[in-house]
């Protein structure tokens, strides 16, 4: 079989689906991170535009949740299949997937388009920022089921061994909105209609891409007709594993809502923007680490339906070392550099040195995420989606969300929204990879897991 991950070294499998899957994952924020620096940057309009468009981030954040929740569920059991030399199933499993991604897409536009006013406003809208929130979510919602198959079938590239195709899914569509953005926003003057229209011309191209790929014949397993009706035990076994990246996406959605909204309370609009500025240089800094655990994952899964346990626990130790090494370089880059990455997205210059310090704040230890992202990855690409699910709730739920209400109103103010992150990364990471590795990595030593 092409692409077998049980042969040669665990380390150079690993890499090699790491660097194109880390490209890719980049590319792809640049959808959103790239509206953000020219939104940010439009003449004579402050913060306000950009605020408009952190209120949006749960909206679209949920969408990212019930794609994870198919994508990464049936990509692993994929894997697993194609470990185990069940073709058909891994066959089926990739097309129910395509069934499921294509079904919620259009069950989420119609409730998100009718209830969008009051739902910006419950997220922090004021009066002003929300006619910009409005202008980009009404267009930017026509995408999603382009969206969703774009993002939700590239794990099933990757997991065939093809990640540089799967790079050049989100490759495509990401230079068209790189090139369309600032055409859209600045010769032709539409704002943040323009910005919006932009992505979804890019999400469509990429979906084009990825479907074309995987019914195409350079794939070795294919989306076939037969296999698009939806099975429900099969359905519910992808949701299960799904449920731990459905829930990880669905608490950072809880999160934003709660963190704008503490934000308007205890420091109004300018703060909303800086949070957004701060969610954008978080995404681009825990891409790579992200990037890293997931190039994993097929390797893991594979070599665990394959039974080659001893290649699991090296593939655990080798991706959990890169996480921890990059992201204690990319805190140093924070403490040296904060006053920059901030720049990259604002140009009011009296929101630099507020934007700095706050940025300083939510990013103290941000080393403990990468034992938060190995915990988690390793869980679901073993199957162990409880664990995954648990865990995923503990850090944002139990933590993240109780504190960002209660540190305010303890005299911390604005502090206290960002202060919250970093003890939720320190108390969850520490815990979901000290338990990844008692409860799992130990038991592959001796064959029980």
């Amino acid at each position: 079989m092409a692409n077998d991950f049980s042969k040669g070294s665990v380390k150079k499998n690993i890499l090699l689906q790491a660097f194109p899957l880390i490209m890719a994952q980049f590319v792809q924020l640049l959808y959103n991170v790239v509206d953000r620096a020219y939104i940010g940057h439009l003449p004579g309009s402050g913060s306000l535009p950009l605020t408009g468009i952190g209120l949006v981030f749960p909206i679209t954040t949920l969408v990212a949740a019930f794609t994870n929740l198919f994508g990464t569920g049936g990509a692993p059991l994929f894997a697993m299949a194609r470990g185990a030399k069940q073709e058909g199933k891994a066959e089926k499993i990739l097309g129910n997937t395509f069934s499921l991604l294509l079904a919620c897409s259009f069950l989420l536009l119609l409730p998100c388009y009718l209830f969008k006013k009051p739902v910006l406003y419950a997220f922090g809208a004021s009066d002003a920022s929300y006619a910009y929130a409005d202008a980009y979510l009404k267009i930017y919602l026509i995408g999603t089921p382009f969206s969703m198959l774009a993002t939700g079938l590239n794990g099933f590239i990757n997991a065939q061994g093809f990640p540089r195709t799967g790079m050049m899914t989100i490759v495509i569509g990401a230079f068209l909105n790189l090139v369309l953005d600032p055409l859209f926003l600045f010769v032709f003057g539409m704002g943040v209609e323009g910005a919006a229209i932009a992505t979804v011309i890019s999400q469509i191209v990429s979906a084009v891409w990825a479907v074309a790929f995987l019914t195409g014949k350079k794939a070795p397993l294919h989306i076939r007709r037969k296999y698009m009706r939806v099975e429900l035990p099969l359905a519910k076994d992808i949701a299960s594993l799904g449920m731990a990246g459905f829930i990880m996406q669905g608490t950072n959605c809880l999160v934003q809502i709660v963190c704008n909204a503490t934000l308007k309370t205890h420091g109004g609009d300018l703060y909303v923007g800086i949070m957004t500025v701060i969610n954008s240089v978080r995404d681009i800094l825990a891409l790579p680490v992200s990037g890293i655990s997931g190039a994993a994952q097929p390797v893991l899964s594979y070599n665990y339906g394959a039974k080659e346990y001893g290649r699991v626990k090296e593939g655990i130790r080798f991706a959990a070392l890169l996480g921890i090494l990059y992201t204690l370089a990319a805190w140093l880059f924070v403490i040296e550099e904060p006053g920059l990455l901030i720049s990259l997205f604002l140009q009011d210059k009296a929101a630099l040195p507020i934007g700095a310090a706050a940025l300083k704040l939510y990013f103290f230890g941000f080393f403990f995420m990468a034992f938060q992202f190995m915990g988690q990855s390793t869980f679901t690409a073993l199957g162990y989606s409880r664990h995954a699910i648990f865990f995923s709730l503990f850090r944002k739920v139990l933590i993240v969300v109780p504190l960002t209400l209660l540190l305010p109103q303890l005299g911390m103010g604005v502090n206290g929204v960002f202060a919250a992150e970093p003890i939720s990364n320190a108390v969850g990471g520490i815990a979901s990879f000290t338990t990844m590795w008692f409860l799992v990595y130990r038991r592959l030593g001796n064959g029980e897991a």
